[in-house]
């Protein structure tokens, strides 16, 4: 990029210009500034986050126990090892991040209570224009950035998802979604429902022991894995007294080789890895807890997330009996709790909504293109991270079935690679467009339901890009086989266009 210097913010009658402006200040935004600062040090950018600090959603979720459930070898950044256990609580994520941001000086480019209302392109002027409000003084903000890299993730931190079920203005205890758990909310000795059966349901339910007892109330099962709350490998290297940042790498290919062949197995023979799956619950539930009612969804394996619950500490908070399952629907809330379409009545002081999130696509920042709003769903995806027709953006939109944050250093790899190469050939301008050979090919919702079908997609799915048929045109969610095919992207190719 050729414009590399950056206006005073006090000049009155210019936005302040930076090469890139990065969205959020999560795990992908924090990664992202790394790569830059790390990979592109001649570039000048920033990082707007809407937040007073850093974390995203390990600073906006406050809900009991809450953590990572994918493991922190692959969710850490692959430049700083992870020494803790493999599943960390947000404090811990926390401070993990705010280590690489004070280790590699990335605090001077961030700027919080930033909030993002609008992103304007100009073919003109070959750059976008941003506006933004602060969110601790109300004061306007106006910031133009030759590529904007969208790092906020996928879905809307100030509201989760709830269903609208009759009767819920007439119950008389609390009703909390966890996204927006209120502080100091006292628990002790009331009787808990929570609402959902994913990985937050299973987090909150064995970490309310104040209680008096917490049921998990689902309409329908969800898949999960146990085990130690350790790797065994690192355990046995830190033994050995081998450097942190080989352990790192040893354990996470490790660990990813085992999540591939794991994928692999539960499209090849997903009875068999249901019945493995199911024979750990067996075992620490007892031979006559009905597994089949609670514990066996209706579909295979990996349709949905698996979420991973170490020490298997839910299973052992229904097995002490300090917390139960009940698979039912809901017929109506009323004074004291919730009326089931089975007849049967759950008492309740306190009923939590874990019942998922909704969609923040792009931000919820209105785009526009030469003054034409940005019809995102219009466009198709190159790889899950570039849009036909939608120049000078990336967007890092994680894996499902591996860590996020794999897929963020894929990214990050790629943009700088990118912006050098943009460099190197004197362009301003970049987008992708579908080549004469493509002209002919499906064009398909942004991922396969019958592949994976989480709710939160369901709802959403028609305000996503679309996919084609090809797999550079889609958003593979195949870590094994996109670390290599990133680093191989021919920036020359016939689908990218420079000008």
């Amino acid at each position: 990029m050729s414009e590399a210097a950056t206006l005073s913010r006090s000049d009155p009658g210019q936005a302040e210009h930076v090469d890139v402006l990065i969205v959020g200040a999560g795990i992908s935004g924090v990664g992202g500034a790394y790569h830059l600062a790390t990979q592109s040090p001649e570039t000048s950018f920033v990082v707007l986050e809407a937040e007073p600090t850093y974390g995203g959603t390990w600073w906006t979720h406050k809900y009991p126990g809450i953590r990572s459930d994918s493991d922190l070898h692959t969710f850490g950044y692959r430049f700083k090892p992870w020494t803790g256990t493999p599943i960390a609580t947000a404090e811990e994520i926390r401070k993990y991040m705010g280590e690489v941001i004070e280790e590699n000086d990335l605090g001077r480019h961030i700027r919080y209570n930033h909030r993002i209302s609008s992103a304007s392109w100009s073919s003109a002027e070959n750059r976008w224009t941003i506006e933004a409000t602060r969110t601790d003084t109300g004061a306007p903000v106006v910031i133009s950035a030759n590529f904007l890299w969208m790092c906020q993730g996928y879905y809307r931190h100030s509201e989760g998802y709830t269903p609208q079920w009759a009767g819920m203005d007439r119950f008389r205890g609390t009703i909390v979604h966890p996204e927006a758990w209120p502080e100091g909310l006292d628990y002790a000795g009331k009787r808990v429902i929570v609402i959902g059966s994913g990985a937050t349901a299973a987090t909150i339910v064995p970490n309310m022991p104040e209680a008096a007892h917490v049921t998990m109330l689902q309409r329908s099962p969800t898949y999960f894995r146990t085990g130690r709350n350790a790797i065994e490998i690192a355990e046995e290297l830190r033994a050995l007294q081998v450097d942190e940042t080989w352990i790192h790498e040893i354990v996470r290919r490790k660990i990813l080789l085992e999540q591939a062949k794991f994928t692999d197995r539960c499209f090849a023979e997903p009875e068999r890895v249901k019945e493995e799956m199911l024979a750990n619950l067996r075992s620490i539930l007892g031979p006559d807890y009905d597994l089949d009612t609670h514990f066996t969804p209706s579909y295979r394996p990996w349709r949905q997330r698996i979420a991973f619950v170490p020490d298997a500490d839910l299973f052992q908070a229904v097995a002490k009996g300090n917390a139960s399952v009940v698979t039912d629907e809901i017929e109506h809330f009323d004074e004291t709790g919730i009326q089931l379409k089975s007849g049967r009545h759950l008492e309740a002081d306190l009923i939590v909504t874990a019942t998922g999130f909704n969609l923040n696509v792009l931000g919820d920042i209105d785009f526009a293109i030469d003054g034409k709003p940005l019809a995102f769903h219009d466009t198709v995806t190159y790889r899950g991270m570039m849009f036909t027709g939608v120049p000078n953006l990336c967007w890092v939109f994680g894996y499902f079935r591996a860590s996020w944050t794999l897929r963020a250093d894929l990214v990050g790899d790629f943009v700088c690679r990118l912006l050098k190469h943009m460099k190197e050939k004197g362009a301003r301008r970049v987008e992708v467009a579908l080549r004469p050979e493509d002209r002919d090919m499906a064009i398909l919702p942004w991922i396969d339901p019958e592949n994976f079908n989480p709710g939160y997609l369901m709802r959403g799915m028609h305000l996503l890009p679309k996919r084609g048929e090809k797999r550079e045109w889609q958003h593979t969610q195949d870590y094994w086989q996109e670390k290599d095919e990133f680093p191989a992207i021919d920036l020359d190719g016939a689908e990218f266009v420079y000008h």
